[in-house]
This record gives C-alpha cells, sequence and structure tokens, in this order.
C-alpha cells in the first residue's frame, strides 16, 4: 500500500521545506516541526530510519529541504540526522538537502 506524503508549502514543481533550528533542542521537537510542514504517513516511527524510508519511498520529489540557523553546538547535536540528509541527497535523484550554519 503506497501512500501520499503532501506538504503545506509546496508548489506545482518542487516541494520546498525550510525549517528554522533556532528553537529546537531536540530531535523529538526537530519531528514536531517537520511534521507541522509534511504530513508525515501514520506508520512513521520518529527515528531516522524512518525519515530515510520516507524521503526514499513515499515523499512527492523534486524536493529540497533547507535547514537554518544551525549554531556549531546544534551541529554536534544533530549530526547523524544532517549526515542521513547528505547520504540521502546523495543517493536519491530530485531531492535536495542543505543547511546554515551560524557562530
Amino acid at each position: 500500500m503506497s501512500r501520499k506524503i503532501t506538504t503545506k508549502h509546496s508548489n506545482k514543481n518542487n516541494m520546498e521545506l525550510t525549517i528554522d533550528f533556532s528553537s529546537i533542542l531536540s530531535m523529538e521537537q526537530f519531528y514536531e516541526q517537520l511534521k507541522k510542514q509534511v504530513e508525515l504517513p501514520a506508520h512513521f516511527g520518529n527515528n531516522l530510519d524512518a525519515l530515510h524510508d520516507v524521503i526514499t519511498g513515499e515523499l512527492p520529489l523534486p524536493a529540497s529541504w533547507s535547514f537554518t540557523n544551525i549554531g556549531l553546538n546544534k551541529l554536534e547535536r544533530f549530526e547523524e540526522l544532517f549526515d542521513m540528509l547528505e547520504e540521502t541527497s546523495d543517493e536519491t535523484d530530485n531531492f535536495s538537502f542543505v543547511y546554515s550554519i551560524t557562530d
């Protein structure tokens, strides 16, 4: 069974997602922000494996994700998330991921 994921911030050609990390302190808060912008399937498990599966199998593509206000402490705290998204971007056509680092 296939489920379609939609976003509240999309246009016909590209799903654009921006998440501001200035007030995100945990993965739980990240998933809360993600769910506000992307309608995730009911079976989504709030973990990196589930996020990878959604991006590579259920997310409408093309998609561009951008994370802003990443301080150095958050770069370390969310390293596994960023690494997974960079790898997913490398292996998945029409999915891009960028983030901006602040001091």
